[in-house]
């Protein structure tokens, strides 16, 4: 199976590395990157065709380039009829957003896969919701440099912090479009849950944990979970957790192999 990556930054070159080995039967063939990094890109991974456009020939894509990538190429892949995979969540907050890609989807006679990223119990939650949620409220804790280049600089200094401090308290919907490189496990919840207006959320900078520390408390009919998930980040990508990678990954082989789960 051939696959088009949107976007090779930190996560997509992990992917790349990672990929032979966690799903050998998948196979990437090309990533659609800016027109700027073309050179460096090609010549660092000279087995992958580079290109600026999603290939007419592309049947699956990958999706790691961030938020304005589902506008531009795959929200048109999915009308052309393209299957395509997620990692950008948090860009579901826009308003009209998860609208135009079911839309497309619809148009295109294909599917759109919104992959778990940094957080597990997804599928707990999802199942819960058909009984009906009360409540979903999540924590998101990360070190200082974590939140580096985010609104949380107008709230403490990340460089000097000494003490755990909240430098987020709302719905989804606002953490998303606060912090959209850190709060896609927000928004996976929200999409999973009770939305993005109904689910509460709480960020942390945090000096004391070297990890990033995603916790969300569900309650309804089914009864009450609690998830803690305690993830390294991307050594390349300190706002990334390593498990998002491992989610994308897992997603390839599942699309390769004969039994998955």
């Amino acid at each position: 199976m051939n696959v088009t990556l949107i976007g090779c930054g930190a996560i997509g070159q992990e992917i790349l590395a990672r990929a032979p080995l966690s799903a050998p039967q998948i196979r990437i063939v090309s990533a659609v990157v800016m027109e700027s990094e073309l050179a460096a890109m090609r010549a660092k991974f000279p087995s992958i065709s580079f290109l600026t456009q999603v290939p007419t020939t592309a049947t699956l894509l990958l999706e790691c380039a961030g938020h304005a990538a589902l506008t531009a190429h795959v929200i048109p892949a999915l009308t052309r009829g393209v299957e395509c995979a997620v990692l950008s969540i948090g860009a579901l907050s826009a308003p009209s957003l998860p609208e135009q890609l079911a839309d497309a989807a619809k148009l295109g006679n294909t599917r759109v896969h919104l992959l778990s990223g940094a957080i597990g119990g997804i599928d707990a939650l999802a199942s819960a919701k058909l009984a009906g949620l009360d409540e979903v409220v999540y924590v998101g804790r990360k070190p200082p440099k974590g939140w580096l280049g985010t609104p949380a600089e107008s709230v403490a200094n990340m460089n000097t912090l000494t003490e755990a401090t909240t430098i987020f308290e709302g719905s989804a919907r606002d953490a998303a479009r606060l912090y959209p490189k850190n709060a896609n496990v927000a928004a996976t919840l929200s999409l999973a849950g009770l939305g993005f207006d109904e689910t509460k959320v709480q960020l942390i900078a945090d000096p004391h944990v070297s990890e990033n520390i995603h916790t969300y408390t569900a309650r309804g009919a089914f009864g009450e979970m609690t998830v803690t998930m305690q993830g390294k980040p991307l050594p390349t990508n300190p706002k990334t957790s390593a498990l998002t990678v491992l989610s994308a990954l897992r997603f390839l082989r599942n699309r390769s192999e004969a039994v998955a789960i």
